[in-house]
This record gives C-alpha cells, structure tokens and sequence, in this order.
C-alpha cells in the first residue's frame, strides 16, 4: 500500500507508505493506525515493528532541511473500503502496488530503503546536515513549554551477562535513577549510530548493535530540569540490544551532562534493584529484554 504526495506536500507527485507525524503525547502505535485511516479509508491493526531510521531531504523552494525519525511497522487490514483523499491534505491518492510496480514509481528515500528496493532520486538530499539543537522546548497556547525528542537507548550486556546502566545527574528528570545509557540522535543522525556514540560518551564502552526490541512513549505532563521551569515532555525511544564483547574501564565524558555515573551489574544484583530507582523506561525495557 502507497500513497501519493498532494500539491500540499513539499514533494508532490512522489509516493511513500502511508503515516504521518505522531501528536505530541501520542503513542506511535496509534499514530499508524490514525493516519493509514486518514490516508487510505483502511482499518489496520499493527503487527509488529519492522524497523527505525531517519532521513533528511532539503526543500529548495521552501530554504529548509527536514530531518526525520521514521518507525516502520508491520500492519494487516482489518477492513474499510480504500478512498482517496482530496482536498486540504499532504495525499491524494492510495493504491496496491507489486514491489515490481513500485520500483518505477518516484518513492521517498525512505520507502525504497523500507521495500528493499533502490534508492530513489524523489529526494533532494543534502550533502551535510544544518545546525540544529536535538532539544528544544516551544510555548503551547496553554502558556506550557512542549516538548518532543526522539532517542535510541541500549539494553547493554557483556560476555558474563552483566547489564550496563547509567546514573542520572542530579538537576535532571529522575535524578539519582538508573537509567539505560542512550539518548537523542542528532540532526542527520541514524538512531544505531546516535546509540553507539552515546555509549562511548556515557560509560566509555565500545558497542555492537544486535537487534531492535522496540519503542516506547512516554509523556510528562510537567517535567522538571536544568531549564528551571515545567515542560510538557513527550519522548519517543528505540530500545536496541547491545553487546559489549571487550568491557573498557568506565568513563563519563560528558562531565556535567545528564550522566553522573555507570556501572555493570550481575542479574540478580539488577533484579533486587527497588522498582523506584530505575527510570520508568527502564524498568519496563529490563523486563520486556527478560534481564532479571
């Protein structure tokens, strides 16, 4: 299933797989299954996630550089009848295409790489990627600062089992929490990469990227840190298992940064850890990983 760029979009005429932007506070989950309805007419239920990347095209006309964070998911139809979708919006049309059929369309980068199929030239592509902060907080209508930030974190073993977790600073959301090393990707920034660097500057280790295990959203309605004042957060987070075949001596590069301390611990010591001094996002990626 494809969908076609409208006049509205800053690629018309090209085709991609159907999603959109997920609203802040939103759980990607539902993000794909609102917008492949919005898109298509189609009920779908997700079935699994199939893979996490980013890209970036310029849009001459416009002067600007888009980075984005993409979660591809595995849906299946539940029903509805497919439509296309006229007026005010970023697609016109939805159709069923063979991967053979979609290989001569004009596909967004991101789509051909998702098919399997070769890359195409649908997308300006930047050489280099602009400054740009990975954090940002704006004022909501509510007076409220928001705030939205995608990240990659590790669930991080070494050869004896041991899992490797971070201390949050104090200053900073969950301080004094142990935390799983990871954090925001940078603009133009693929989230394995922006792990494995985060990694090196967080503990000093030098990591293998294994596998996926999934995303996670979390919200804050009022988190408090180095700002000095309340934002809305709202996080999205890639999970990836990581291997550390040679443990280094830890070290924390980032000296004054969210990151105070890191530290292996066995199993068993993790698993008498009390729930409340992990982070929230922790707590639930040690138990979906069956760490303890």
């Amino acid at each position: 299933m494809l969908v076609r760029a409208s006049e509205r979009s800053g690629t018309p005429g090209t085709w991609s797989l159907p999603g959109g932007a997920v609203d802040h506070g939103e759980d990607p989950n539902h993000t794909v299954v609102r917008e492949t309805a919005a898109e298509t007419g189609l009920s779908v239920a997700v079935s699994g996630l199939a893979d996490v990347l980013a890209d970036m095209r310029a849009l001459p006309d416009r002067g600007i550089t888009i980075h984005t964070d993409r979660l591809i998911y595995r849906v299946a139809v539940r029903g509805g009848t497919l439509a296309d979708r006229v007026g005010e919006r970023p697609t016109d049309l939805a159709r069923w295409y063979t991967l053979d059929e979609a290989r001569e369309l004009p596909l967004r980068s991101f789509t051909a790489r998702a098919l399997g199929l070769p890359a195409s030239s649908a997308d300006v592509v930047p050489d280099e990627a602009p400054e740009f902060p990975s954090f940002y907080a704006v004022p909501g209508p509510d007076g409220l600062h928001r705030a939205q930030r995608f990240a990659a974190y590790a669930v991080c073993t070494d050869p004896a089992g041991r899992v490797l977790l971070t201390r949050v600073s104090d200053g900073y959301p969950g301080a004094g929490c142990w935390h799983l090393p990871g954090g925001g990707t940078d603009y133009g920034e693929q989230p394995g990469a922006a792990l494995i660097r985060e990694l090196v500057e967080e503990t000093g280790q030098t990591g293998r990227l294994v596998e996926l295990l999934g995303v996670a959203s979390h919200r804050d309605a009022a988190s408090l840190g180095p700002e000095g004042y309340p934002i809305d957060w709202h996080g999205v987070r890639a999970f990836y298992r990581v291997v550390v075949d040679q443990p280094n001596p830890l070290t924390v590069a980032d000296v004054g940064g969210s990151t105070c301390e890191a530290r292996w611990f066995g199993r068993e010591e993790l698993g008498a850890l009390p729930t409340h001094h992990l982070t929230e996002v922790t707590a639930e990626a040690v138990q979906a990983a069956q760490l303890t």
